[in-house]
């Protein structure tokens, strides 16, 4: 009898063990995006801008941050020479900022150097508002995206709530588990797009300062090479 009811003690554990194998559900993130509602079709869409604009503002700024040491030994030597169209070839065969600050201030030479300054200044001061272009943009998902986050954790949580009261005497877990779900799932959502956007702006910001310093630096650089007396 003992015997018999071990049995039926472990017939009953295996089928458990059975049952809990075949209910078990593994949740990918595409499954979470799905159950965050339409909030998180929203998210989606602004992770990508911010990748994009992290990825085109990663790349214009390596190509901007060269150094341009060879460059500007060309453009010494030219103008140092008197030859101002070989400065001014240099100035137009080589890409970034840079050159096309010098090349506006070798277009100036002959002119007062405080005239010069200020052209090369101008110049300098358009090429940084084209890459700070879209930081704004960057600026904005990094500071909105939490905010949608939370959207969606107050529309779930007013989903679940109406749910329940609808169900009345019943009331089923599964019945609160979709409002629950887009609770959570857009507040996770909403951090991570936030988050990822908050460190690839200041990145970006970071990046630009560098780049205005070393220009600041070449800009001086170039003044100096039209203050050097002629020999």
């Amino acid at each position: 009898m003992f015997l018999l009811d071990a049995n039926v003690i472990v017939d009953s554990i295996n089928n458990v063990a059975q049952n809990a194998e075949q209910t078990e559900k593994t949740l990918n993130l595409l499954d979470l995006a799905v159950k965050g509602g339409p909030i998180m079709i929203v998210l989606g869409v602004l992770s990508i801008f911010a990748v994009y604009i992290f990825i085109d503002k990663v790349f214009a700024l390596r190509k901007a941050s060269r150094d341009q040491k060879l460059f500007m030994n060309k453009i010494k030597n030219s103008i140092v020479d008197g030859n101002m169209k070989s400065a001014l070839d240099e100035c137009r065969i080589t890409t970034g900022p840079l050159a096309r600050m010098i090349e506006k201030g070798v277009m100036r030479i002959g002119r007062p150097l405080n005239d010069v300054n200020v052209a090369v200044e101008n110049v300098g001061k358009q090429e940084i508002a084209k890459l700070e272009k879209s930081l704004p943009v960057l600026a904005s998902i990094a500071g909105g995206s939490p905010m949608l986050g939370f959207l969606g954790t107050v529309t779930g949580m007013v989903r679940a709530f109406f749910d329940m009261a609808n169900a009345g005497n019943n009331l089923d877990i599964q019945l609160l588990s979709n409002g629950i779900y887009e609770a959570l799932v857009t507040t996770v959502g909403g951090l991570i797009v936030g988050i990822m956007a908050y460190f690839a702006y200041n990145y970006l910001v970071s990046r630009i300062n560098n780049l205005v310093a070393m220009l600041e630096v070449k800009t001086t650089e170039f003044m100096d090479i039209l203050n050097e007396p002629v020999k």
